[in-house]
């Protein structure tokens, strides 16, 4: 069975209805069943971009190290970002799967979870780790990156081979307000680099890309067993 993809402004389903309130993803209802891991496949979508990327440690290293060899859950975001659907809703689904991942310690291996920064400007390999927390790879538990880019420059390239959109929120002066203006979108990314599955805010609850991930260990023939 093949799943239809969450493509921003493709077809994609109606996952989750929202309640009134401003309490991020404790607004949001499952209202259907996702089907169990490994019953379905998810297709290749495209490759995911190589780049230049500075880990937390300020040190320059390629995305490709970080985007192949496991299976990857990789969302662009900026730690100043204050729309509650957006990078905080992301942050707190992906850190909801960490907490269920980190019991099954036989799949950690094969696993990364990455949070890549569109604010270079801002987001320094510092920021970046304390925006990361006790949640940083190398705390325990399933490693969780949390990288930047040296510049725009860098960073303009990996963006347009992700799709990713991205702008600059501007006053009515025409100048900067310090926001910036994204769809948001989370990648599931193979161990080979190939994007299998893009998730925008309808699509992005737990179990569902908790069972994608499975999906895709299963295919490799891993399982928690």
């Amino acid at each position: 069975m093949l799943r239809p993809v969450a493509l921003c402004g493709g077809l994609f389903l109606a996952a989750a209805t929202f309640a009134a309130g401003d309490d991020g993803g404790s607004a949001r209802q499952l209202e259907f069943v996702p089907p169990p891991a490994g019953s379905y496949r998810l297709e290749h979508i495209m490759p995911a971009p190589d780049g230049t990327v500075l880990d937390s440690d300020d040190q320059a290293k390629p995305l490709a190290r970080f985007t192949t060899g496991k299976v990857t859950v990789l969302s662009f975001m900026y730690t100043s970002c204050s729309d509650v659907w957006g990078c905080p809703f992301a942050y707190q689904v992906i850190q909801e799967l960490k907490k269920s991942l980190d019991r099954e310690t036989g799949l950690l291996p094969h696993l990364r979870f990455v949070s890549l920064s569109f604010d270079p400007d801002h987001d320094t390999p510092e920021a970046m780790r304390l925006y990361g927390g006790s949640h940083m790879a190398g705390t325990g538990g399933l490693p969780w990156y949390f990288l930047t880019t040296p510049s725009p420059k860098e960073l303009r390239p990996m963006l347009e081979g992700f799709g990713q959109d991205l702008s600059v929120v501007l006053d009515d002066n025409g100048k900067s307000t310090g926001s910036l203006s994204h769809v948001l979108k989370v990648f599931l990314i193979d161990r080979r680099g190939s994007i299998r599955e893009i998730y925008t805010t309808s699509f992005l609850l737990p179990q569902v890309v908790l069972n994608d991930i499975r999906t895709l260990l299963i295919e490799q023939g891993i399982s928690a067993n």
